[in-house]
């Protein structure tokens, strides 16, 4: 069984409710059907109920159990206008201009749906930039307690299942943080550990990744990833981790003998943490379009609810996937 097949199953034990707010694009609607053929999680769609039936009725879609919420009509507005206000006033927002964000933007509604209680997370960003999809999940929803730092990580499901944990691995952050310091990085990898426990597997196993290995180069960026390793060594003493470290010592044994002997790591490493978002993302995406990975995310940890990003470029069956992951989410919150 697939990574996402067991994902699946666990978000059918205990089924939740997911917003999918992006009703315009077809993939959302092809996602949605499939969501509830399989039973993974109840879905609710946001939009104009008659556009929404003709568009799957078109595209041979169906989308029977599927709730859709119209936000000019359902009898929640004046709620969901009160709740963003309340939420938004020290920032300035009038509820004139709470009601209008509602009535024009789908993410928005979805995301206050969400802090509202009436669904348990959301996933968006087929066809909205990042930015546009997690502003709103940040100014709304909040971090979680203790939170120090919201980053956002990949799933990537890999053939080489000799490596990570039976080929998976999780990536961070390769959506959010555009140049964290080294106390962010630190940050960041106690997150992602937590992240794979709950998603991934028992046994996180940390890689601080940069172009060096253990002072093999000498530069500014070395010494932030160098930093953040001592950092996260002295405030998370459990974590398995370890840097600087290049990506063949982080994940092949004979390589981090000769490179980094006595590691922790070893080339054992099942979570990549990217020294920024450029190598995050140029990364994932290397190993998901020339080394044939399942890509799952931007996965966000560290907010107070669950709220996913997608990327544009994503087919249907990765919305199928970042919902089923999102439900997991929930149940753990």
């Amino acid at each position: 069984m697939s990574y996402i097949d067991k994902i699946k199953e666990r978000a059918k034990l205990d089924k939740k409710t997911i917003v999918l707010p992006e009703t315009t694009d077809k993939r959302t609607l092809f996602a949605a059907a499939k969501l509830m053929e399989e039973g993974i999680a109840n879905i609710i769609l946001v939009g104009d109920e008659d556009k929404i039936r003709d568009g799957a009725e078109w595209l041979e879609l169906d989308l029977s159990g599927v709730k859709i919420i119209n936000p000019k009509t359902t009898e929640k507005l004046d709620d969901y206008v009160n709740l963003l206000y309340e939420t938004r006033k020290a920032k300035g927002m009038t509820p004139e201009q709470a009601r209008e964000i509602l009535l024009k933007d789908n993410l928005t509604f979805g995301i206050v749906m969400v802090k509202a209680d009436d669904a348990d997370g959301m996933v968006a960003g087929a066809c909205h930039s990042t930015a546009d999809t997690l502003r709103p999940a940040l100014q709304i929803l909040k971090t979680a307690p203790g939170t120090k730092l919201v980053s956002a990580f990949f799933v990537m499901d890999t053939q080489f299942k000799n490596q990570g944990e039976n080929g998976t691995f999780i990536f961070a952050d390769c959506g959010l943080n555009q140049d964290p310091t080294s106390e962010e990085l630190a940050a960041i990898a106690d997150s992602s550990a937590k992240s794979f426990k709950a998603l991934v597997g028992p046994n996180p196993v940390i890689a601080m990744l940069s172009h060096s290995t253990k002072g093999s180069a000498k530069h500014a960026l070395v010494d932030k990833v160098a930093e953040a390793t001592r950092i996260a060594k002295e405030q998370y003493p459990d974590l398995v981790l370890d840097g600087e470290l290049q990506v063949d010592a982080a994940l092949v044994p004979s390589v981090a003998k000769s490179k980094a002997p006595g590691s922790a790591v070893g080339g054992r490493a099942n979570i990549m943490i990217f020294p920024n978002l450029d190598a995050g993302n140029i990364g994932y995406k290397l190993v998901q379009r020339l080394g044939g990975a399942e890509a799952y995310g931007p996965i966000l940890q560290g907010i107070a609810k669950p709220v996913n990003d997608l990327s544009r470029g994503c087919s249907w069956q990765d919305i199928v996937g970042v919902v089923a992951l999102t439900a997991v989410q929930a149940q753990l919150k």
